[in-house]
């Protein structure tokens, strides 16, 4: 490659990458996830599209796509917040193994006696389309605050139920016959309890180093945490485990450890987030060919519908029959088993596998998730209203960044006052901080000044914070608890946390 095309190379992704961020503009405008903008991109490039790029790699497409989901359940695991989850985690668990294997069972059976697929190609798109998306939920939700319950399940299933759904279709999709049900119980649960136990094991030891060793730079901190994510994928891959479950745990506990400049290592998880997201998409895109779709368009949407109306919903009320979940929340749940990259991924499995009728085992998978999201991604606002499930009660948690200050054997707090938080109103001294720790210094209106013990906070203040090393996680926990509870939260046993 000489130097000339280098730079039309570059030129080009440029575009793309521009074109894409304008596209995240009108995704969150219209409502429309913005897989589906992304996949057009890919689309308009490829064989039918004004690129005329002819790209049928789909070996490179499945390695390209599993880095890419790597660093997509890393960006998922840093935001996903354990109080929020915590509740929510056994209905996930249940909706991650339970769950799959009905809507596994119920979507293959259609496909097989309404489409007339084999048993093999009918189960591998009931295991595929079987996996559901985080990133393409809150894309449409983000206008609609949910119940923090509600969220903890949709995130929680989202992040654990791709493991079990891998292991089904490679499983599916190995040469011979399939494994009896017991035995690939056997190895889901084997493969879990592996990527689970490496997961929470790299991540507690990544947050405990990153917490007691002061990195020369801040700019090495993202760094450091998406490196944690991605070898506690490794681990657990290599160890025959589940690596994507170990990254999303890993992830999930580093997101939870309160480490050093976290909102900057936040925004750059979420930038890499997005840079996997769209390079996956338009990848995706390049690899299907649009007039190859026709012939499988109504055999999408009967499986989609299948999926839809009879699976998702029978799947979501056998596996939470052991919680009280109001039906109200049953039924956003199963219209909001939205499928994103995920699925498209996994059909290329087939593919590389050389299993017969896998380019249209592919064509189904993609246009029902084109399809469906199309019809379910407007709708789910709509519906959260319709069954008055939004909730803008709960007090916003405060955006906190730390600073290391090694030399001095303290921590520099900087707080952020979000327009909804109880901290509205009170005064300095009423913060009642543990000894070691005072605000000095408080930012309003781009303006900044000492406060006194008689200052009263207001929403949109930036406080710093200093806190001497034995009482920083103290400090943080009690400014956390006013955050949520205002001046009268508990000070003995408070947790910051909302009951």
């Amino acid at each position: 490659m000489t130097v000339h095309h280098l730079n039309q190379l570059l030129l080009v992704c440029s575009l793309v990458l521009l074109v894409a961020v304008a596209a995240v503009r009108i995704s969150s405008r219209s409502g429309l996830p913005s897989l589906l903008l992304y996949l057009g991109i890919g689309i308009a490039m490829g064989q039918d599209g004004v690129g005329d790029v002819h790209f049928n790699n789909a070996e490179l497409t499945q390695v390209i796509g599993y880095a890419a989901l790597v660093v997509i359940l890393a960006e998922g695991g840093l935001g996903t917040k354990w109080k929020e989850i915590k509740p929510a985690l056994p209905a996930a668990a249940v909706l991650s193994t339970v769950g799959v294997a009905v809507s596994v069972g119920v979507t293959a059976a259609g496909a097989h006696y309404l489409v007339g697929l084999e048993w093999r190609q009918a189960l591998i798109i009931g295991a595929v389309v079987s996996s559901t998306d985080a990133a393409a939920v809150f894309s449409v939700l983000r206008k609609v605050p949910l119940p923090s319950r509600v969220t903890g399940v949709l995130e929680a299933e989202s992040g654990f139920n791709d493991a079990p759904v891998v292991i089904l279709v490679v499983a599916f999709s190995t040469a011979g016959p399939v494994d009896d049900w017991y035995v690939l119980l056997g190895k889901i649960a084997l493969e879990l309890a592996i990527g689970a136990a490496i997961g929470l094991a790299t991540g507690w030891l990544g947050a405990y180093g990153l917490r007691h060793v002061a990195l020369p730079a801040s700019g090495l901190y993202p760094i450091a945490v998406m490196a944690i994510a991605v070898a506690a994928y490794a681990a657990g891959a290599m160890a025959h485990g589940s690596g994507f479950l170990a990254v999303y745990l890993a992830s999930m506990v580093l997101g939870n450890a309160r480490l050093p400049h976290w909102p900057a290592t936040r925004g750059f998880a979420e930038g890499l987030g997005w840079l996997a997201q769209i390079g996956m998409f338009v990848l995706l895109g390049l690899l299907v060919t649009p007039h190859d779709l026709l012939d499988d368009t109504w055999p999408a949407i009967i499986i989609g519908l299948v999926l839809t109306v009879v699976a998702r919903p029978l799947e979501v009320v056998l596996s939470l029959l052991p919680f009280r979940v109001p039906w109200p929340e049953k039924a956003l749940l199963s219209w909001a088993g939205l499928r994103g990259a995920v699925p498209i991924i996994l059909a290329t499995i087939p593919m590389v596998s050389g299993v017969e009728d896998s380019q249209r085992i592919f064509n189904i998978v993609f246009v029902l998730v084109v399809v469906y999201t199309l019809i379910q991604g407007p709708t789910l606002p709509w519906l959260a209203r319709k069954l008055r499930l939004g909730d803008s009660s709960e007090a916003a948690d405060l955006g906190i960044e730390s600073a290391p200050l090694e030399r001095l054997q303290g921590h520099l707090l900087s707080v952020a006052i979000p327009k909804e938080s109880r901290m509205h109103g009170v005064e300095v001294a009423e913060l009642r901080l543990p000894t070691g720790a005072a605000v000095t210094l408080v930012v309003r209106d781009g303006e900044s000044f000492v406060p006194l013990p008689t200052t009263v906070l207001r929403r949109g203040d930036e406080l710093l914070v200093v806190a001497t090393d034995p009482v920083r996680d103290a400090a943080e926990k009690r400014l956390r608890a006013v955050g949520h509870g205002g001046k009268l939260a508990s000070w003995l046993g408070t947790d910051g946390e909302k009951h």
